[in-house]
C-alpha cells in the first residue's frame, strides 16, 4: 500500500525521472550529431551522396556504441536511485518545482508518460496544490464547507493548478468568497493530446460528482487557454458515451482559449518543413519536434481523435476539423485579451492567441463557434496571463456567474 500522502512526490523518484531525462537528452544529441556526421561523409546530394552507405555503416557503429554504454550508465543510475528511495523521503513540491515540471510536460509530456518517467503528472483534482481522494468522506474532510455550485478550473499549457494564483488574485477563490461556488483545480500533463486529456477529465469528474458529499446544484467550468479545449474535449466526451455530470452542466467560461489554433504552433510547423529542404539541414528537424502532442493540437484548436488519428503531427497538413458545436444547453462565454491600448477594426490577440481565435470566430461559418454576443468579452492592453487576474476579467465574470 503506498503511504505517500496527497500533494508529495517521493525525492527518489524525482531524481531519477530527472536522470532518465538527462540520460535521454545525451542519447538523442548523439543521435543528431550522428545524422549529421553521416549526412556529411556521404558526400554531394548532387552526385547522388556515393559514400552514404559506408558513411552510415561506420557512424552508425561509433554512434551505437555510444548510445550503448549511455544506456548501461542510465540504467545503473536508476537502479541505484531506486534503492535510495527509502532513505531520501518525500518532499512537498514547491511552487517553483511544480513550475518547471509543469513546463516540462507541456513540452514533452508525451514522451515522459510513454517512457514511465516519473516526472509525467497524472491527472487529478486539486485544492491547494492537495490532491484530492475522490471517496465521499475523504472530500468531505478535505472539503468541509463544500457547496451545491461546483467550479472545476482547468489550466493551460505547460502550467498547472497552483498558477491560478497570480499577483494575490485566484479566480476560484474569489468566486467563492463572493458568490459561494466551491472551487476544485484539475492537474494534468498537457504534453498530452487534447482528447485524451479530455477523455480522461470527463472520466475523473464523472467520480468527482458522484463522491460529492452534498447534493449538486449546478457544475461550472472555467478554463483558461488550452484548459478551455481540454473542457470543450470533455463534453463531447461525455454526451457521446453518458456520463452523468453533463447533465449539471450550466456554464462553461474561456480564458484566451485558442479555439481555432494558435500562430505560433503553425510557425513551429513551417520550421519542420523548412528544415527538411537541405539535407544538411535535416538533421536538425528533429529539434523543432521536440514539442508534445498537446502543443501541436494548438495548431487549430484540435479536440477529438479525429482531427490528428492518421495524420502526420510535424507535417504541414490542413485544417481536419468539421462542424463543431458549442455544448447544447449551456450558457458558454469567452474572454479575449489584446496587447492594443483600444478597441479598434483589427487587434492584436495576446501575444499567444488571436482574438478571433479566443472568440471562436472563423472565416468558415460551419468551424464558428456561436458564443452570443453578450457573452464576450475583449480585455484591452491585456497579455494572455493578465486574464489569470485582470480586474475587469473577474468583474465580468462575477457579473456572468451571479446569475
Amino acid at each position: 500500500m503506498n503511504s505517500q500522502s496527497p500533494g508529495t512526490r517521493k525525492n527518489a523518484e524525482a531524481l531519477r525521472g530527472a536522470s532518465r531525462l538527462a540520460v535521454q537528452a545525451t542519447r538523442g544529441v548523439m543521435g543528431l550529431v550522428g545524422e549529421v556526421h553521416c549526412t556529411i561523409a556521404s558526400g554531394p546530394s548532387i552526385l547522388g551522396r556515393p559514400l552514404e552507405r559506408p558513411a552510415r555503416a561506420v557512424t552508425g557503429w561509433i554512434y551505437s556504441a555510444l548510445q550503448e554504454v549511455t544506456r548501461h550508465v542510465g540504467a545503473g543510475l536508476d537502479a541505484v536511485l531506486a534503492q535510495l528511495s527509502p532513505w531520501l523521503g518525500d518532499s512537498a513540491p514547491g511552487p517553483q518545482r511544480e513550475a518547471v515540471v509543469s513546463a516540462l510536460n507541456g513540452v514533452l509530456g508525451d514522451a515522459l508518460e510513454e517512457q514511465g518517467n516519473p516526472l509525467a503528472i497524472p491527472m487529478s483534482f486539486r485544492v491547494h496544490g492537495q490532491t484530492l481522494r475522490l471517496e465521499p468522506g475523504a472530500l468531505r474532510e478535505a472539503l468541509p464547507e463544500a457547496g451545491s455550485r461546483l467550479l472545476v478550473l482547468i489550466h493551460g499549457s505547460s502550467m498547472n493548478d497552483l498558477q491560478w494564483s497570480r499577483r494575490g488574485h485566484d479566480h476560484g477563490a474569489a468566486l467563492a468568497r463572493d458568490l459561494g461556488y466551491t472551487p476544485v483545480y484539475l492537474h494534468y500533463n498537457s504534453g498530452l493530446h487534447i482528447s485524451r486529456n479530455g477523455r480522461a477529465f470527463s472520466e475523473l469528474l464523472e467520480q468527482l460528482v458522484s463522491c460529492w458529499p452534498v447534493p449538486l446544484e449546478s457544475l461550472t467550468l472555467m478554463g483558461h487557454s488550452m484548459g478551455g479545449l481540454v473542457a470543450r474535449s470533455a463534453c463531447l466526451t461525455a454526451e457521446a458515451v453518458g456520463h452523468g455530470w453533463r447533465p449539471l452542466l450550466r456554464k462553461l467560461v474561456c480564458l484566451g482559449t485558442p479555439h481555432h489554433g494558435s500562430p505560433l504552433e503553425r510557425g513551429g510547423s513551417w520550421v519542420d518543413v523548412l528544415l527538411e529542404i537541405s539535407p544538411y539541414s535535416a538533421p536538425f528537424a528533429r529539434l523543432g519536434r521536440i514539442r508534445g502532442a498537446g502543443v501541436t493540437d494548438l495548431r487549430f484548436g484540435n479536440v477529438l481523435d479525429a482531427h490528428w488519428e492518421g495524420r502526420e503531427r510535424f507535417g504541414w497538413g490542413g485544417d481536419a476539423r468539421r462542424g463543431l458545436t458549442l455544448p447544447e444547453g449551456v450558457a458558454c462565454y469567452a474572454v479575449a485579451a489584446t496587447t492594443a491600448k483600444a478597441l479598434a477594426e483589427r487587434l492584436p490577440g495576446d501575444g499567444l492567441v488571436p482574438v478571433d481565435s479566443a472568440l471562436g470566430r472563423h472565416a468558415q461559418p460551419e468551424l464558428t463557434l456561436c458564443f452570443p454576443e453578450a457573452n464576450q468579452r475583449i480585455i484591452v492592453g491585456a497579455n494572455h496571463l493578465d486574464l489569470l487576474d485582470h480586474p475587469e476579467v473577474y468583474a465580468t465574470l462575477r457579473t456572468w456567474l451571479a446569475s
